[in-house]
Protein backbone atom coordinates (compact mmCIF):
# COMPACT_ATOMS: atom_id res chain seq x y z
CA UNK A 1 0.00 0.00 0.00
CA UNK A 2 1.32 3.74 -0.51
CA UNK A 3 2.67 5.53 2.11
CA UNK A 4 0.68 9.22 1.51
CA UNK A 5 3.10 10.92 3.73
CA UNK A 6 5.84 9.53 1.66
CA UNK A 7 4.63 10.50 -1.39
CA UNK A 8 4.11 13.87 -0.39
CA UNK A 9 7.49 13.82 1.21
CA UNK A 10 6.48 15.30 4.43
CA UNK A 11 6.35 14.50 8.16
CA UNK A 12 3.60 12.45 9.74
CA UNK A 13 2.64 15.48 11.89
CA UNK A 14 2.60 18.17 8.91
CA UNK A 15 0.85 20.86 9.44
CA UNK A 16 -1.87 21.69 6.64
CA UNK A 17 0.16 24.54 4.99
CA UNK A 18 3.05 22.53 4.91
CA UNK A 19 1.19 19.41 2.93
CA UNK A 20 -0.77 22.06 0.62
CA UNK A 21 3.56 23.42 0.24
CA UNK A 22 4.76 20.10 -0.51
CA UNK A 23 2.06 19.48 -3.41
CA UNK A 24 2.53 21.97 -4.88
CA UNK A 25 6.06 21.79 -5.55
CA UNK A 26 5.84 17.92 -6.96
CA UNK A 27 2.68 19.12 -8.82
CA UNK A 28 4.12 21.27 -11.04
CA UNK A 29 7.00 18.60 -12.06
CA UNK A 30 5.11 15.71 -11.77
CA UNK A 31 1.77 16.59 -14.15
CA UNK A 32 1.69 14.77 -17.58
CA UNK A 33 1.51 18.34 -19.23
CA UNK A 34 5.05 18.97 -18.43
CA UNK A 35 6.86 15.61 -17.24
CA UNK A 36 6.56 12.96 -20.22
CA UNK A 37 8.32 9.96 -18.11
CA UNK A 38 5.87 6.81 -18.83
CA UNK A 39 4.89 7.02 -15.26
CA UNK A 40 4.14 10.51 -14.49
CA UNK A 41 0.08 10.17 -14.94
CA UNK A 42 0.33 7.38 -12.44
CA UNK A 43 2.42 9.54 -9.77
CA UNK A 44 0.46 12.49 -10.51
CA UNK A 45 -3.01 10.58 -9.84
CA UNK A 46 -0.95 9.31 -6.90
CA UNK A 47 -0.18 12.50 -5.03
CA UNK A 48 -3.46 14.00 -5.32
CA UNK A 49 -5.14 11.09 -3.56
CA UNK A 50 -2.13 11.40 -0.80
CA UNK A 51 -3.20 15.26 -0.86
CA UNK A 52 -7.22 14.98 -0.88
CA UNK A 53 -6.92 12.27 2.17
CA UNK A 54 -4.08 14.25 4.44
CA UNK A 55 -6.08 17.96 3.78
CA UNK A 56 -9.22 15.88 5.19
CA UNK A 57 -9.16 15.40 9.42
CA UNK A 58 -11.82 12.66 9.03
CA UNK A 59 -10.24 10.60 6.22
CA UNK A 60 -6.52 11.60 7.95
CA UNK A 61 -7.49 10.09 10.80
CA UNK A 62 -8.81 6.87 9.50
CA UNK A 63 -5.55 6.66 7.02
CA UNK A 64 -3.12 7.08 10.22
CA UNK A 65 -5.06 4.76 12.13
CA UNK A 66 -6.05 1.97 9.59
CA UNK A 67 -4.48 2.72 6.84
CA UNK A 68 -5.40 2.83 3.00
CA UNK A 69 -7.25 -0.67 3.54
CA UNK A 70 -9.33 1.30 6.48
CA UNK A 71 -10.81 4.35 4.63
CA UNK A 72 -12.53 1.58 2.16
CA UNK A 73 -13.73 0.03 4.84
CA UNK A 74 -14.88 3.60 6.46
CA UNK A 75 -16.85 3.96 3.06
CA UNK A 76 -14.81 6.90 2.26
CA UNK A 77 -13.82 7.23 -2.20
CA UNK A 78 -10.13 6.14 -2.05
CA UNK A 79 -10.40 7.01 -5.86
CA UNK A 80 -8.51 10.55 -5.92
CA UNK A 81 -9.29 13.87 -7.22
CA UNK A 82 -8.22 12.56 -10.60
CA UNK A 83 -9.56 9.11 -10.95
CA UNK A 84 -11.39 10.48 -14.10
CA UNK A 85 -8.74 12.61 -15.82
CA UNK A 86 -7.57 15.87 -14.81
CA UNK A 87 -7.26 19.32 -16.88
CA UNK A 88 -4.50 21.87 -17.20
CA UNK A 89 -2.48 22.93 -13.86
CA UNK A 90 -3.85 26.30 -13.57
CA UNK A 91 -7.45 24.19 -13.56
CA UNK A 92 -6.20 22.08 -10.67
CA UNK A 93 -4.59 24.95 -8.92
CA UNK A 94 -7.98 27.25 -9.63
CA UNK A 95 -9.53 23.94 -8.24
CA UNK A 96 -7.50 23.27 -4.73
CA UNK A 97 -5.65 26.98 -3.52
CA UNK A 98 -7.92 29.44 -5.58
CA UNK A 99 -5.43 30.21 -8.97
CA UNK A 100 -1.62 29.46 -8.70
CA UNK A 101 -1.32 32.08 -11.90
CA UNK A 102 2.11 33.05 -13.28
CA UNK A 103 3.74 29.52 -13.88
CA UNK A 104 2.32 29.44 -18.04
CA UNK A 105 1.15 26.01 -17.90
CA UNK A 106 -2.00 26.44 -20.35
CA UNK A 107 -4.60 29.46 -20.00
CA UNK A 108 -6.88 28.01 -17.37
CA UNK A 109 -9.73 27.13 -19.76
CA UNK A 110 -11.88 24.16 -19.99
CA UNK A 111 -12.56 23.13 -23.29
CA UNK A 112 -16.39 22.46 -23.45
CA UNK A 113 -15.88 19.70 -25.87
CA UNK A 114 -13.61 17.53 -23.89
CA UNK A 115 -14.28 14.14 -22.20
CA UNK A 116 -16.40 14.55 -19.55
CA UNK A 117 -17.03 11.97 -16.46
CA UNK A 118 -20.68 11.29 -16.14
CA UNK A 119 -22.31 11.65 -12.60
CA UNK A 120 -22.37 9.30 -9.80
CA UNK A 121 -25.39 7.46 -8.52
CA UNK A 122 -26.64 6.45 -4.75
CA UNK A 123 -28.76 3.11 -4.75
CA UNK A 124 -30.28 2.26 -1.07
CA UNK A 125 -30.51 -1.68 -0.33
CA UNK A 126 -31.81 -3.33 2.43
CA UNK A 127 -30.61 -6.50 4.15
CA UNK A 128 -31.11 -8.67 7.18
CA UNK A 129 -28.67 -9.29 9.91
CA UNK A 130 -27.44 -12.49 8.80
CA UNK A 131 -26.91 -11.29 5.07
CA UNK A 132 -24.83 -8.61 6.31
CA UNK A 133 -23.11 -10.74 8.40
CA UNK A 134 -22.29 -13.75 6.16
CA UNK A 135 -22.61 -12.05 2.75
CA UNK A 136 -25.06 -11.81 -0.08
CA UNK A 137 -26.03 -11.16 -3.68
CA UNK A 138 -28.62 -8.67 -4.65
CA UNK A 139 -30.37 -7.42 -7.22
CA UNK A 140 -29.82 -3.35 -7.13
CA UNK A 141 -31.96 -1.51 -9.58
CA UNK A 142 -32.27 2.12 -10.49
CA UNK A 143 -32.58 4.90 -13.14
CA UNK A 144 -29.60 6.13 -15.14
CA UNK A 145 -28.54 7.73 -17.94
CA UNK A 146 -27.19 6.25 -20.96
CA UNK A 147 -25.83 7.09 -24.06
CA UNK A 148 -28.73 7.39 -26.92
CA UNK A 149 -28.91 3.90 -29.01
CA UNK A 150 -30.39 6.07 -32.19
CA UNK A 151 -27.51 8.74 -32.13
CA UNK A 152 -24.47 7.32 -30.41
CA UNK A 153 -24.35 10.35 -28.04
CA UNK A 154 -23.90 13.16 -30.41
CA UNK A 155 -27.32 14.80 -30.36
CA UNK A 156 -28.12 14.74 -33.81
CA UNK A 157 -30.01 12.96 -36.12
CA UNK A 158 -28.49 9.99 -37.95
CA UNK A 159 -26.59 11.44 -40.76
CA UNK A 160 -25.49 14.63 -39.58
CA UNK A 161 -23.62 16.09 -36.48
CA UNK A 162 -23.22 19.02 -34.83
CA UNK A 163 -21.04 21.62 -35.96
CA UNK A 164 -18.51 24.25 -33.98
CA UNK A 165 -20.62 27.13 -32.59
CA UNK A 166 -20.23 30.03 -34.87
CA UNK A 167 -20.67 32.72 -32.20
CA UNK A 168 -17.87 31.40 -29.78
CA UNK A 169 -16.05 29.35 -31.60
CA UNK A 170 -16.31 26.31 -29.61
CA UNK A 171 -15.02 27.45 -27.23
CA UNK A 172 -18.33 27.51 -25.24
CA UNK A 173 -17.31 31.07 -23.83
CA UNK A 174 -18.12 34.67 -25.16
CA UNK A 175 -15.59 37.55 -23.70
CA UNK A 176 -17.38 41.07 -23.65
CA UNK A 177 -15.22 44.49 -22.92
CA UNK A 178 -17.21 46.94 -20.58
CA UNK A 179 -15.35 50.52 -20.36
CA UNK A 180 -15.90 52.23 -16.97
CA UNK A 181 -14.27 55.40 -15.72
CA UNK A 182 -12.26 53.10 -13.80
CA UNK A 183 -10.90 51.47 -17.24
CA UNK A 184 -12.02 48.49 -19.14
CA UNK A 185 -13.15 45.59 -17.74
CA UNK A 186 -13.32 42.19 -19.39
CA UNK A 187 -16.00 39.44 -18.85
CA UNK A 188 -16.60 35.91 -19.91
CA UNK A 189 -19.74 34.15 -20.09
CA UNK A 190 -20.96 31.21 -21.06
CA UNK A 191 -22.29 31.66 -25.07
CA UNK A 192 -25.71 32.16 -25.55
CA UNK A 193 -25.97 30.94 -28.32
CA UNK A 194 -24.97 27.15 -27.60
CA UNK A 195 -25.00 27.75 -23.43
CA UNK A 196 -21.26 26.80 -23.18
CA UNK A 197 -21.40 23.57 -25.38
CA UNK A 198 -19.47 25.11 -27.95
CA UNK A 199 -21.46 23.37 -30.29
CA UNK A 200 -24.77 23.64 -32.39
CA UNK A 201 -27.14 20.68 -33.70
CA UNK A 202 -29.63 21.79 -36.71
CA UNK A 203 -30.56 18.32 -37.00
CA UNK A 204 -31.75 16.93 -32.88
CA UNK A 205 -32.07 13.51 -32.55
CA UNK A 206 -35.57 12.25 -32.32
CA UNK A 207 -35.32 9.77 -29.68
CA UNK A 208 -33.35 11.94 -26.90
CA UNK A 209 -34.43 15.29 -28.64
CA UNK A 210 -30.50 16.22 -28.62
CA UNK A 211 -29.09 15.80 -25.72
CA UNK A 212 -27.39 12.73 -26.42
CA UNK A 213 -28.30 10.52 -23.56
CA UNK A 214 -31.63 8.83 -22.57
CA UNK A 215 -32.70 7.70 -18.80
CA UNK A 216 -33.14 3.86 -18.49
CA UNK A 217 -34.20 1.63 -15.78
CA UNK A 218 -31.27 -1.03 -14.83
CA UNK A 219 -30.87 -4.41 -12.90
CA UNK A 220 -27.18 -5.19 -11.76
CA UNK A 221 -26.56 -8.21 -9.33
CA UNK A 222 -23.63 -7.33 -6.64
CA UNK A 223 -21.98 -9.41 -4.40
CA UNK A 224 -22.02 -7.67 -0.76
CA UNK A 225 -19.35 -8.91 1.75
CA UNK A 226 -19.05 -10.66 4.85
CA UNK A 227 -18.98 -8.10 7.76
CA UNK A 228 -20.61 -5.20 6.20
CA UNK A 229 -22.46 -2.53 8.96
CA UNK A 230 -25.43 -0.20 8.50
CA UNK A 231 -24.45 2.52 6.19
CA UNK A 232 -21.96 0.97 4.49
CA UNK A 233 -21.40 1.61 1.03
CA UNK A 234 -20.27 -0.28 -1.93
CA UNK A 235 -18.65 1.38 -4.91
CA UNK A 236 -19.74 -0.41 -8.50
CA UNK A 237 -17.38 1.54 -11.22
CA UNK A 238 -19.02 2.78 -14.39
CA UNK A 239 -22.47 2.22 -13.57
CA UNK A 240 -23.19 5.78 -12.58
CA UNK A 241 -24.78 8.46 -15.62
CA UNK A 242 -23.07 8.17 -18.90
CA UNK A 243 -20.00 10.43 -19.69
CA UNK A 244 -20.31 13.25 -22.43
CA UNK A 245 -17.77 13.64 -25.67
CA UNK A 246 -16.49 10.25 -24.91
CA UNK A 247 -15.86 10.66 -21.22
CA UNK A 248 -16.15 7.49 -18.90
CA UNK A 249 -19.37 7.08 -17.17
CA UNK A 250 -19.78 7.88 -13.16
CA UNK A 251 -20.03 5.09 -10.45
CA UNK A 252 -22.47 4.24 -8.60
CA UNK A 253 -22.69 4.05 -4.64
CA UNK A 254 -24.51 1.29 -2.87
CA UNK A 255 -25.81 2.67 0.63
CA UNK A 256 -27.06 -0.69 2.74
CA UNK A 257 -29.18 -0.17 5.90
CA UNK A 258 -28.99 -3.33 7.99
CA UNK A 259 -32.78 -4.41 9.56
CA UNK A 260 -32.15 -5.00 13.07
CA UNK A 261 -31.82 -8.45 14.75
CA UNK A 262 -34.48 -9.20 17.43
CA UNK A 263 -31.86 -11.26 19.01
CA UNK A 264 -28.56 -10.32 18.08
CA UNK A 265 -27.08 -6.65 19.61
CA UNK A 266 -23.65 -5.51 17.30
CA UNK A 267 -20.37 -3.61 18.54
CA UNK A 268 -17.90 -4.01 15.80
CA UNK A 269 -17.39 -7.69 14.80
CA UNK A 270 -18.60 -8.90 18.51
CA UNK A 271 -22.47 -9.70 18.64
CA UNK A 272 -24.19 -9.84 22.07
CA UNK A 273 -27.30 -11.87 23.49
CA UNK A 274 -28.81 -12.25 26.77
CA UNK A 275 -29.80 -15.28 28.50
CA UNK A 276 -31.52 -15.50 31.18
CA UNK A 277 -30.96 -18.38 33.84
CA UNK A 278 -32.49 -19.11 37.73
CA UNK A 279 -30.90 -18.87 40.78
CA UNK A 280 -30.49 -22.64 41.14
CA UNK A 281 -28.49 -22.74 37.85
CA UNK A 282 -26.38 -19.27 38.72
CA UNK A 283 -25.82 -21.57 42.44
CA UNK A 284 -24.61 -24.75 41.15
CA UNK A 285 -24.30 -24.12 37.57
CA UNK A 286 -25.08 -25.64 34.74
CA UNK A 287 -24.41 -26.56 30.55
CA UNK A 288 -26.91 -25.28 28.27
CA UNK A 289 -27.68 -24.79 24.63
CA UNK A 290 -27.51 -21.69 22.99
CA UNK A 291 -28.04 -19.83 19.78
CA UNK A 292 -25.30 -18.60 17.60
CA UNK A 293 -24.66 -17.33 14.56
CA UNK A 294 -23.01 -21.05 13.04
CA UNK A 295 -26.20 -22.68 14.87
CA UNK A 296 -26.90 -24.16 18.25
CA UNK A 297 -23.64 -24.27 20.93
CA UNK A 298 -23.78 -25.88 24.52
CA UNK A 299 -21.98 -23.45 26.61
CA UNK A 300 -20.61 -24.07 30.41
CA UNK A 301 -22.59 -22.08 33.19
CA UNK A 302 -19.93 -22.10 36.39
CA UNK A 303 -20.93 -22.32 39.46
CA UNK A 304 -21.42 -18.95 41.59
CA UNK A 305 -22.15 -16.71 38.33
CA UNK A 306 -23.06 -13.31 38.78
CA UNK A 307 -25.89 -11.25 37.58
CA UNK A 308 -24.77 -9.36 34.42
CA UNK A 309 -21.36 -11.57 33.86
CA UNK A 310 -20.57 -12.70 30.40
CA UNK A 311 -19.84 -16.01 29.20
CA UNK A 312 -17.46 -15.26 25.58
CA UNK A 313 -17.29 -17.75 22.74
CA UNK A 314 -14.42 -17.12 20.81
CA UNK A 315 -14.31 -16.27 16.77
CA UNK A 316 -17.90 -16.53 17.18
CA UNK A 317 -19.09 -13.28 16.13
CA UNK A 318 -19.08 -11.16 12.55
CA UNK A 319 -16.16 -11.54 10.16
CA UNK A 320 -13.91 -8.65 10.20
CA UNK A 321 -14.32 -6.83 6.29
CA UNK A 322 -10.53 -6.18 6.12
CA UNK A 323 -9.84 -9.67 7.16
CA UNK A 324 -12.69 -12.19 6.60
CA UNK A 325 -11.04 -15.19 7.97
CA UNK A 326 -10.66 -13.25 11.53
CA UNK A 327 -13.91 -13.14 13.27
CA UNK A 328 -15.20 -11.11 16.76
CA UNK A 329 -16.73 -12.85 19.42
CA UNK A 330 -19.93 -13.77 21.01
CA UNK A 331 -20.66 -11.92 23.88
CA UNK A 332 -23.43 -13.83 26.19
CA UNK A 333 -24.76 -11.41 29.28
CA UNK A 334 -26.26 -13.39 32.42
CA UNK A 335 -29.50 -12.46 33.65
CA UNK A 336 -30.60 -14.29 37.12
CA UNK A 337 -34.15 -14.46 37.42
CA UNK A 338 -35.87 -14.14 40.15
CA UNK A 339 -38.97 -15.91 40.62
CA UNK A 340 -41.86 -13.97 41.11
CA UNK A 341 -44.35 -16.48 42.04
CA UNK A 342 -43.60 -20.12 43.93
CA UNK A 343 -45.33 -23.30 44.46
CA UNK A 344 -45.66 -24.20 48.41
CA UNK A 345 -42.78 -26.54 47.50
CA UNK A 346 -40.69 -24.41 46.36
CA UNK A 347 -41.04 -21.50 49.08
CA UNK A 348 -40.67 -24.44 51.69
CA UNK A 349 -37.32 -25.04 49.73
CA UNK A 350 -36.14 -21.77 49.67
CA UNK A 351 -37.35 -21.04 53.23
CA UNK A 352 -35.00 -24.12 54.50
CA UNK A 353 -32.34 -23.05 52.18
CA UNK A 354 -32.77 -19.25 54.22
CA UNK A 355 -32.50 -21.34 57.71
CA UNK A 356 -29.41 -22.87 56.66
CA UNK A 357 -27.73 -19.90 55.55
CA UNK A 358 -29.15 -18.29 59.36
CA UNK A 359 -27.51 -21.04 61.49
CA UNK A 360 -24.11 -20.91 59.55
CA UNK A 361 -24.38 -17.24 59.79
CA UNK A 362 -25.27 -17.68 63.64
CA UNK A 363 -22.39 -20.63 64.17
CA UNK A 364 -19.87 -18.20 62.47
CA UNK A 365 -20.44 -15.57 64.75
CA UNK A 366 -20.33 -17.35 68.18
CA UNK A 367 -16.89 -18.82 67.18
CA UNK A 368 -15.73 -15.15 66.24
CA UNK A 369 -17.10 -14.22 69.99
CA UNK A 370 -15.43 -16.71 71.80
CA UNK A 371 -11.60 -16.10 70.03
CA UNK A 372 -12.10 -12.48 71.62
CA UNK A 373 -13.46 -13.45 75.17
Amino acid sequence: MSDFYEILGVEKGASKDEIKSAFRKKARTLHPDVNKAPDAEAKFKELGKAYETLMDDNKRATYDRYGEDGLKNAGFNTGGPFDGGFGDLNDIFNSFFGGFGGFGFGGGRQDPNAPQVGDDLRADVEITFEEAVFGVNKEVKFDHLELCPECGGTGAEKGSKPITCPTCGGSGQVQTVARTPLGAFTQISPCPDCHGTGQKISNPCKVCKGYGKIEKEKKIEIKIPAGVDNHSKIRVSGEGDAGSNGGRAGDLYVVLHVKPSDYYTRDGADVYTKLEISPAQAALGDEIVVKTLDGEQKVQIHAGIQNGNTIKIRNAGVPILSRPSQRGDHIIVVTVKIPTKLSEQERNLYKQLYELKSEKKESLMDKVKGVFQ
